[in-house]
């Protein structure tokens, strides 16, 4: 490894000090001259400028590089920072860094990946999954997955933030892993664990900010720039001076983790927010690298966006002039399911609840709802159509994610007889499905945003600006959960024996008798957008899918029952007993079916 770092920004010098050596390091070990020369194993030692590579800074290599040495780099002979590309910060992200020899690990599983065609994800949250809020437990759940039908697992955000316990999505350390999780170790056992059971594991990583507290890089070099702005602030510098380091950091971190940790896929949180204003942009060049660690690797590797674009180009091949990324998620197909089966139509659900089923069934044939359509949420036309030669798995589906339950005032989640109908048509489409954690026996828990910042002045101000968006939206201030207090965390953490308890019990099964169809009937699985027909009554409030193979999806929205337009049709799963006599099929209120039959003219 050799310690060096990238610092344009020292106008003197930069020091490594290191303060221990060994997995057992962490305290001082010997002193340190303090003037550039070394004793023992710890001390602060001169760096030197590489005059190969401007900015850079490297020291001698014949210091101590066991795995567990600590260290930090000195600035211009200021307080100790953490390596901005640390593979471990033991004592969390203000702490020093620590070495990681990924060669120790010993991986007891052989692994050839599994590929995102076909694929059904399964989101979650390590912190929440259990109540020990660690890999290990988790990993204890992953039978479960496998018995439901899942294939791949995606882990939310596990680089280093302040505190416990949090989203994940204010990470700092962008190459390490969250030590109350577990650290790497940690994180390696969980992904050997995955792959001994046939899961794929897929991890949510954040390029287009760092989180407010425990971050250093600005103190290294230009990593964030005020040619763009963002949520968030500065944008993360992909286009300014000293870009090309910058993109080299976020470029080296996400190869990171596809390799020293075996995961077979990365989701990239809001792509839209990364402001890059050059010829070839950064998710081309990572694009690019991923699919080329992917041949050297012979394990199928890939990239799913987070995007608000509704822009094809997003996964269009690079050579066709897209961006070359494997899939994106599909919000437009989710805010037309939440539409239909609550009938919510504030903010962005209001174009979706005019016609709810007319949303459902034009994402389903085409993919985005808004394609160069007016957005009334926005104000504007917002999109451009997919073209329909575009594979569907492309497109993730789903009825929950974190952000649609976790961004809604008090975390609440869709009903068991909601999910019913939403797995329906979430678990038989052209999309690669997705689950949130708990959806599939309709956890009564729900995901509420928490925090666990150690700085107090941040902590009052993201309990204040949390309180007062939801207020200017009629939530009382007095029923809106404290992200700080450990209660919201506990009250989001899964509750597994309710999975055994009516009627989540019976959720379950429908669950897993959707995904065992979908596994055995290529066409509930079929990604070609052209072959999937669907017919529906907005004031009956039913729909029909064909999705070929004399497969039918048939959902009632309804209250009263519906009589479904198939001819003596083959029950193969429903979500309820049902009326099947005489020919014909009554599909009660509120219930779905996947039936094989005859659809005659209805479509």
């Amino acid at each position: 490894m050799g310690y060096e770092v990238w610092a344009p920004l020292a106008r003197r010098t930069v020091e490594v000090e290191i303060t221990g050596a060994g997995a057992e390091a962490g305290t001082e070990a010997g002193g340190g001259t303090g003037d550039g020369g070394r004793t023992g194993t710890s001390g602060r030692i001169t760096m030197r400028p590489d005059p190969a590579r401007p900015g850079w800074w490297t020291a001698p290599e014949d210091l101590p590089e066991e795995d567990g040495t600590r260290y930090a780099f000195r600035v211009d002979g200021g307080e100790p920072l953490p390596d901005p590309r640390s593979a471990r910060q033991p004592d969390g992200p203000d702490g020093p860094s620590a070495v990681v020899d990924h060669a120790r690990f010993p991986w007891t599983h052989p692994w050839r990946g599994r590929p995102l065609p076909g694929a059904v994800l399964y989101e979650l949250h390590v912190g929440t999954f259990t109540r020990e809020g660690t890999f290990d437990a988790a990993a204890r759940r992953l039978g479960h997955l496998v018995e439901l039908g899942v294939t791949h697992v995606e882990l939310m955000p596990v680089c280093p933030f302040p505190g416990t316990h949090g989203w994940g999505y204010e990470g700092v350390s962008l190459w390490a892993v969250h030590e109350p999780y577990g650290g790497p170790e940690g994180l390696k056992r969980f992904v050997d664990a995955a792959h001994g059971l046939g899961l794929g594991v897929v991890l949510d990583v954040v390029h287009n900010h760092l989180g407010p507290s425990g971050n250093y890089l600005p103190r290294f070099g230009p990593y964030f720039t005020d040619r763009h702005w963002t949520p968030w602030g500065s944008a993360v510098n992909l286009d300014a001076p000293g870009s090309d380091e910058v993109r080299a950091f976020l470029l080296g971190s996400a190869l990171a983790w596809l390799r020293e940790y075996r995961l077979d896929g990365l989701r990239l949180d809001a792509v839209h927010a990364l402001a890059d204003s050059r010829a070839l942009t950064f998710l081309e060049e990572l694009s690019t690298a991923v699919d080329a660690l992917a041949a050297e690797t012979g394990r199928p590797l890939f990239l799913i966006a987070e995007s608000d674009l509704n822009d094809p180009r997003t996964t269009a091949p690079r050579e066709a002039g897209g961006l070359g990324l494997h899939a994106q998620w599909s919000d437009d197909f989710h805010h037309a399911l939440h539409a239909a089966v609550t009938g919510e139509a504030h903010g962005y659900y209001a174009d979706f609840a005019r016609a709810p089923l007319a949303a459902v069934a034009k994402t389903l044939t085409g993919g985005f709802f808004h394609d160069s359509t007016f957005s009334s949420f926005r104000e504007r036309v917002h999109g451009r159509p997919l073209p329909r030669t575009t594979p569907g798995h492309r497109l993730l589906g789903y009825a929950q994610t974190h952000d649609q339950i976790g961004n809604r005032a008090v975390g609440d989640r869709p009903t068991p007889r909601q999910l019913a109908l939403t797995a329906a048509l979430v678990l038989t489409s052209p999309f690669t499905p997705m689950l949130f954690m708990g959806e599939e026996w309709g956890a009564s828990t729900p995901w509420q945003f928490f925090t666990d910042h150690t700085d107090p002045q941040l902590a009052e101000a993201v309990r204040t600006g949390r309180r007062r968006e939801f207020a200017e939206h009629g939530w009382a201030e007095s029923d809106m959960p404290d992200p700080q207090d450990p209660a919201t965390r506990l009250r989001s953490c899964l509750d597994w024996d309710e999975r055994d308890r009516e009627p989540h019990a019976s959720l379950a099964r429908w669950y897993a008798a959707l995904l065992a169809l979908r596994a055995d009937r290529p066409a509930l699985a079929d990604p070609d957008l052209t072959l999937t027909r669907v017919a529906y009554d907005e004031d009956e409030r039913w729909m029909l899918v064909t999705r070929g193979g004399g497969l039918h999806v048939a959902v009632n929205f309804g209250e009263s029952a519906w009589k479904v337009p198939l001819a003596d049709p083959a029950v193969l799963a429903a979500s309820a007993e049902l009326d099947h006599a005489g020919g014909e099929l009554l599909l009660p209120g509120g219930t779905a079916a996947v039936l094989r039959g005859d659809s005659g003219d209805h479509a």
